[in-house]
């Protein structure tokens, strides 16, 4: 049985305006923003006449579609494809039955693939903006559930329809922006930071346990404190017998507090004003820690290894360091300094100068295969992490620190001279015996 010409006309006619309604209101429910969709449900919650809560009802319908617009849109470029192929036959039948020759299966083919890039690509996209996709997404939100609801949205998640894309898709759409659009080069090492920020484990932003500074649980307050203000760190791990005896985190707002209220607290142990410790894996994402430690109100976490161990401390600061880079303040040096001799014989130096240089300033041969940097050869002579006015004599050369840097207070510069030899033993007189 022939279709009418008329009733093929009329299905094309249909297919493509509802396709071109529902790829409007899919590209509005991901441009319009939850904020002006409340603001609106306000303003017709407010009114009191039948278009007032009609309107409200369609604002609510479109405020559970913005909750996943990636989604939506993905279940809409689906539909219309459907749509497109009853359209584009519609209209090749139409054409053929007037003709009745077979080449206008080619002429119609053309047609549906121009309307199709005409009404669902380019008008939508450049018209739908701002408030222009708050009006459209709340007027076409009814269509749109009701288009899902009846081809069945619940069943289109289970065969791939609406899978959001992988990390390695987005960062290839991050890269294809950047070709095409104004995103600048800092704005898109940004967005890839936070993509890499879930395939990134604790392990690889922690503070190693070697250069974590740490005291012991009997230290008093007085001394707590004034190592807190050498170092400049504001969180001290407090331990018992070993690093890996941890008992609590001494914070520096309550060590001071406690000597302010009472002066006997100073000679008090640290231990007396410990909290307890975040202990995670370290091999935790730190995505998932950074919405932990948000969560729980905490700034320092410490790592344990497979078997328990202290493996070291990560803080808020080392996470968001993997998204901007280095954080210094105003105190810091923005280029490490030249070698500069303050006075006869006694050097400042750079804590990064490597030893090979160092030697070479004092005509000295440092033969030291376990580190490579002045600063790493004070921190071996003193077996344990270097602070401000820490001082070692190694390798003939009498090493102090001089200046800390950086939010993980590291030394930046060092003084160094060379310890003099010692004088020769005189001769003794009339002949004695030595």
């Amino acid at each position: 049985m022939d279709i009418p010409f008329a009733v093929l006309w009329f299905i094309f006619a249909l297919f493509l305006v509802i396709s071109t309604l529902l790829t409007a209101g899919a590209i509005a429910c991901t441009r319009v923003t939850r904020f002006a969709l409340a603001e609106a449900l306000i303003v017709a919650d407010a009114g009191g006449r039948p278009t007032d809560r009609a309107r409200a009802r369609r604002i609510r319908a479109a405020q559970k579609l913005v909750q996943d617009p990636g989604a939506i849109l993905g279940a809409i470029s689906s539909l219309r494809g459907i749509l497109f192929l009853g359209a584009g036959a519609a209209l090749t039948l139409a054409i053929q039955g007037y003709w009745r020759q077979r080449w206008p299966v080619l002429l119609a083919a053309l047609l549906i693939g121009v309307a199709a890039a005409i009404l669902t690509s380019l008008i939508p996209a450049r018209i739908i903006k701002g408030r222009t996709a708050l009006h459209t997404a709340i007027a076409l939100a009814p269509l749109i559930s009701t288009a899902l609801a009846v081809t069945g949205y619940q069943i289109l998640p289970q065969i791939g329809y609406l899978a959001g894309p992988s990390d390695d898709e987005l960062q290839d759409m991050i890269e294809r922006a950047g070709e095409t659009s104004p995103i600048e080069d800092e704005e898109r090492e940004l967005i890839s930071a936070v993509l890499e920020l879930r395939d990134t484990i604790v392990r690889e932003v922690m503070v190693p346990r070697t250069e974590m500074a740490t005291v012991k649980a009997d230290l008093p307050l007085r001394k707590v404190l004034r190592l807190m203000l050498r170092s400049g760190y504001s969180r001290v791990p407090v331990t018992g017998e070993s690093v890996d005896d941890l008992v609590g985190i001494a914070y520096l707002k309550d060590v001071v507090q406690q000597i302010e209220n009472d002066a006997l607290a100073a000679e008090r142990p640290v231990k007396t004003v410990l909290r307890a410790p975040m202990f995670v894996p370290e091999f935790k994402p730190i995505d998932d820690l950074l919405r932990e430690m948000q969560a729980g109100n905490s700034h320092i976490a410490i790592v344990v290894d497979e078997y328990g161990g202290i493996a070291g401390l990560v803080t808020v600061e080392d996470i968001l360091e993997e998204l901007v880079g280095e954080l210094v303040d105003e105190h810091d040096a923005k280029q490490s300094p030249e070698p500069e001799e303050v006075s006869p014989g006694v050097w400042r130096v750079p804590a990064r100068m490597s030893v090979a240089d160092l030697g070479e300033l004092f005509s000295l041969r440092i033969d030291d295969d376990a580190v490579d940097t002045a600063g790493g050869l004070l921190a071996k002579a003193l077996g344990q992490v270097p602070i401000a006015g820490s001082t070692a004599d190694i390798s003939g050369l009498h090493l102090a620190a001089d200046r800390i840097e950086g939010r993980r207070r590291r030394v930046a510069t060092l003084f160094v001279n060379r310890i003099p030899a010692p004088s020769a033993q005189q001769s003794p007189k009339n002949g004695a015996p030595a």
